[in-house]
Order: structure tokens, then sequence, then C-alpha cells
């Protein structure tokens, strides 16, 4: 219990944070705050699948615009606050449906898999749009800036709870016997297939959400850009650079580069893309296991 105690006490100061944050920034500041949160939600998910088997997805936009396009469905049936909770059954059912034939196979098979599979949803939308004879869709009346900023705090810490609470748990070490030796895994009595499928459907649940919430932040939905695979990259990147396997690397990857992306389109907008280029080759070759990895080892030093 003691343990556990830093990691509660931490998620409570930050959600005491989120909670007076907007009451002394303005407009910009609590949208560059949701932002950072969204992506804290979305790599702390994608952390339980590819951080802790090892099995790296290139195809996690395809269940935030999911829960977008089911926002959008349902925007003029039911309130956004029921919408949003569907929109994470609806991804959870499709990552169940997708997760046996795709977790078959391994390595850079199962990345471009995924990839292809986010490819292959997004254009079946664009075309169930193009069927209804629409290019897009505005959503009016949708909830203030302020109102998603807690909703996202609370998926958020959600989120970090659930990966934190599955790094320590039993599934979390069936889970980490995959990724480290997924034959011998199996060898010992470990049921890989429905854990592994268990862990692809978890960390789909708040990406629907994400999607869901972030289509009521742009009140317009396009499936182009909310299906863009620039946002499976930028998942991935958060990943590498924070360290994937516990819930404090999303949130150190997340700051890092959702800050130093303000400050360098501030600075220098010419060579952004660049210098997160740059940095990112940096990390694979010198912190390959991520800013809290790296704190974690400096920690552990005598």
């Amino acid at each position: 219990m003691i343990r556990h105690a830093p990691f509660g006490a931490s998620l409570a100061l930050g959600l005491a944070a989120a909670a007076l944050f907007p009451l002394v920034a303005g407009d910009y500041g609590i949208g560059v705050g949701l932002s950072l949160l969204s992506w804290i939600a979305l790599a702390a998910s994608w952390g339980v699948l590819s951080g802790m088997t090892g099995y790296i997805s290139l195809g996690h936009v395809v269940f935030y615009g999911l829960g977008g396009y089911v926002m959008v469905l349902c925007w003029t049936q039911l309130t956004p606050w029921l919408a949003v909770p569907l929109a994470g059954l609806a991804a959870a059912g499709l990552a169940l449906l997708l997760g046996y034939p795709s977790l078959r196979v391994r390595g850079p098979y199962f990345v471009i898999l995924t990839f292809g599979v986010a490819e292959l949803v997004k254009y079946i939308v664009v075309a169930i749009e193009a069927a209804l004879g629409r290019s897009g869709r505005l959503l009016f009346g949708a909830p203030g800036l302020v109102e998603l900023f807690y909703a996202m705090a609370g998926l958020t810490a959600l989120s970090l709870l659930v990966a934190y609470a599955v790094r320590r748990s039993r599934f979390g070490a069936g889970l980490i016997a995959i990724r480290e030796d997924e034959t011998a895994a199996e060898t010992i009595g470990v049921d890989v297939v429905t854990l592994k499928v268990a862990a692809f459907v978890l960390s789909a649940v708040v990406p629907g959400m994400v999607g869901a919430l972030m289509t009521l932040r742009t009140t317009y939905f396009e499936p182009l850009q909310l299906f863009s695979p620039v946002t499976s990259f930028t998942i991935v990147t958060i990943g590498i650079i924070g360290g994937s396997d516990d819930a404090p690397g999303p949130l150190l990857g997340a700051a890092f580069l959702v800050l130093l992306s303000e400050l360098l389109w501030a600075t220098a907008p010419e060579i952004y893309m660049i210098i997160l280029g740059a940095l990112l080759v940096g990390f694979v070759l010198f912190v390959p296991d991520g800013l809290y990895g790296r704190l974690r080892r400096l920690a552990a030093r005598p």
C-alpha cells in the first residue's frame, strides 16, 4: 500500500492543479493544456499494448477516429456526455474484432498491418460519407472549452491509473513476459492470445473517448483529418521519448513534446519538423528507455 502512495498523491495533486488551471489561464493556455492532456491519455493507453507487449501499433488513430465518428453520428440523438462513453465502447468493439487476426503476426508485420487497417477504416468512412453526400460535418452548440478540459483531465487520470495498475498486476506481468520472450511465456503456461487481445481492447477504450472529445473541441468532422496517421506517429514518438511501459513515461514524453512543439512553432517554424526528427533519432540511439527509464536508472545509483 505504501509503495503506491507517491503515485496516488501525484495523481491527486495533478487533478487538483487541473481543476484550478482554467481559473488562472486564458483560452490559449486552456487549449494547450487540453492538447497536452489528450496526448498523455493517448500515449498511456497505447503503452498498455505496445509498451508492455512489444507489439508496436501504428494504427491507434483508428480508435481515435472512430470515437470522433461515433460522436458525429450521435450528435442529434444523444447528449455529448452519453456519446463519449459510447465512443469508447465502439472502439473496444472494433479492437475485439481486429484483435484476434491482427495479433497473430509479430514484429514489423504487425506494425504494417495496424497501419494498413487504420487506412482501410479511414477510407471506408470516407466512402460512407461520400455515399451520404457529405464531405464534412459541423457540430453546433458543442460544450465550452473549460468543460472539455475538465472532461479530458478525468480521462487522462483514468488512462494513467489503468496503465499504472496494469503494470503492477499479474496481467501486466504476463504482458511483459510476452514482450521478453513470447514463445517461452507460452511454454510456461501464459495464455498469450487472451492477454494480447485483452491488452489491445483495453488500449482502445480511452482513445475512442479522446477522439470524441477532440471532435467536440474542433466542432468539425472530416475523416482524412481525424484518421490522419500523424496521430499514430505522434503517439509512438511520445512513447519513445517518455518511456512507454509505465504511467509516468507518457506524462513526461507528452509534456516534453507538446511544450517543445509550442516553443518551436513560435521561434523556428521553418525547421520545426527537422528539429523534432533529430530529437527522435537521438532518443532512439542514446536514450532507448526514454526519459522515465533514464530517471529510474539515475535514481537507482548509489
